[in-house]
C-alpha cells in the first residue's frame, strides 16, 4: 500500500535536513551565521511548542532556530529530556465509551503510574552532564536557553523530582522554569523557587484578568509571570500595557508569549491581524529596555503551502520590522 503525503507533511519531515544548511559553519576557526534575534534591545525569542507540527528532537529544532534567525529560546522540556537519555514512555490510550469496565479504568490508572514511576526514578539518579552538553550545543550555535518549560512541576513531585528541575534549568543556564499559572503550584513551589534563586514563570490562557496574579506573587519572589497577551486579550478584552508595566516595575516577568488574538475568545491570527496590541508592547518594551524576552508562540492555522520554520520566520520579520520603525523614546523618569 502506498501512502501519500500532503505538501505541508512532506515539508515537515524535509525541513530538519533543509535547516541543517544553515547551522553555523567554522570560517578560520570562528564561527559564523549565528543567530541574532535581539533587535533594538528587545529579545524576540521561541517557544518550541512553536515547531509541533514538525520532527521535534533537540536537534531538530536548534536547527530551525537557526534557521529562523533566532538565538533566544523558551525549551519545552520533553525534547531536552530525551536528549538526555531520558526513558521513552508508552502513549496511552484512554478507556472510553460507555462499556468502559471498572477493571479497565483500573488497568489504564496503574499504567499510568508505573510510567510516572519510571520517569520518577531516571530524574532522582541522573547526571547532569547531558543536560550541561545540550547547553553547549546550543550556546555554540548561538541560542540561548532562557527558559525551560516543565509543565508538570507541582506537589505530585517528590522533593528529589523538584530539585532536579530546577537543576536542569541551572545546567542550561536557564533564567526560569514556566508553567500554568495555579494557587497551588505557587504557594508549594515557591520555597524552592527561592532556594535555587530560579524563576517560576505562570503562563495563562483566557480564564484570568487583570489580579490574578496577586495572590500567586504573594508566596515567594521567585514567582513571576510568563504572560501571555494574546490570550488575555481574547479572555478579557482588554489590553495587556498595563498588567506589563506594573508587574515589570515589579520585577514579576520572566517572559512574554507574544501571538495576536481577536477579543472575545476569537481565533489566534497572522502577526499584525488580530487585537492584540503587539506593535504597540514591542515599542513598549524598547522604550523602557526591558530586559525579559518576547517569544514568539505560533498558534495561528500554518497554510497548506507553508510549515512552522516559515510561518516562524514571518513572525521574526514582523517583530523586527516593527521595532526598527519604533522611534527611540527617552527613558521615563524614575
Amino acid at each position: 500500500m502506498q501512502e501519500q503525503l500532503s505538501r505541508r507533511q512532506f515539508i515537515g519531515t524535509t525541513a530538519a535536513a533543509v535547516a541543517l544548511s544553515a547551522a553555523p559553519r567554522l570560517v578560520l576557526g570562528q564561527e559564523v551565521n549565528k543567530p541574532n534575534s535581539n533587535f533594538s534591545g528587545v529579545q524576540i525569542g521561541v517557544i518550541t511548542y512553536s515547531f509541533r507540527s514538525m520532527p521535534g528532537t533537540a536537534e531538530d529544532l536548534l536547527n530551525y532556530l537557526v534557521q529562523c534567525g533566532i538565538s533566544s529560546v523558551e525549551l519545552m522540556g520533553d525534547p531536552a529530556e530525551q536528549f538526555a537519555g531520558a526513558p521513552r514512555l508508552e502513549r496511552l490510550a484512554r478507556p472510553r465509551g460507555q462499556q468502559v469496565t471498572d477493571e479497565q479504568r483500573a488497568q489504564f490508572r496503574a499504567a499510568m503510574q508505573a510510567q510516572t514511576e519510571k520517569l520518577r526514578a531516571w530524574r532522582e539518579s541522573v547526571s547532569m552532564d547531558n543536560f550541561i552538553a545540550l547547553r553547549k550545543k546550543y550556546n555554540d550555535a548561538g541560542v540561548d536557553i532562557h527558559i525551560i518549560k516543565f509543565d508538570g512541576i507541582g506537589p505530585d513531585m517528590s522533593e528529589a523530582e523538584l530539585n532536579y528541575c530546577f537543576n536542569v534549568a541551572k545546567a542550561l543556564g536557564a533564567r526560569g522554569i514556566t508553567t500554568e499559572i495555579s494557587e497551588e503550584k505557587a504557594k508549594f513551589l515557591a520555597p524552592f523557587a527561592d532556594e535555587h534563586k530560579i524563576m517560576i514563570g505562570f503562563h495563562n490562557h483566557t480564564q484570568v484578568n487583570a489580579s490574578s496574579w496577586d495572590v500567586p506573587f504573594s508566596y515567594g519572589q521567585y514567582l513571576g509571570m510568563n504572560f501571555d497577551i494574546g490570550h488575555y486579550v481574547a479572555g478579557t478584552n482588554e489590553s495587556p500595557i498595563p498588567i506589563i508595566e506594573k508587574y515589570a516595575a515589579a520585577g514579576r516577568i520572566l517572559s512574554l508569549h507574544i501571538k495576536d488574538r481577536k477579543v472575545n475568545n476569537g481565533p489566534n491570527m497572522p502577526f499584525g491581524q488580530g487585537d492584540t496590541p503587539l506593535g504597540l508592547i514591542l515599542q513598549l518594551m524598547k522604550r523602557n529596555k526591558y530586559d525579559f524576552p518576547a517569544d514568539i508562540e505560533l498558534e495561528y492555522s500554518i497554510p497548506e503551502v507553508s510549515d512552522a520554520v516559515a510561518e516562524v520566520k514571518k513572525c521574526v520579520e514582523y517583530c523586527k520590522n516593527t521595532l526598527a520603525d519604533a522611534p527611540a523614546w527617552p527613558n521615563r523618569p524614575q
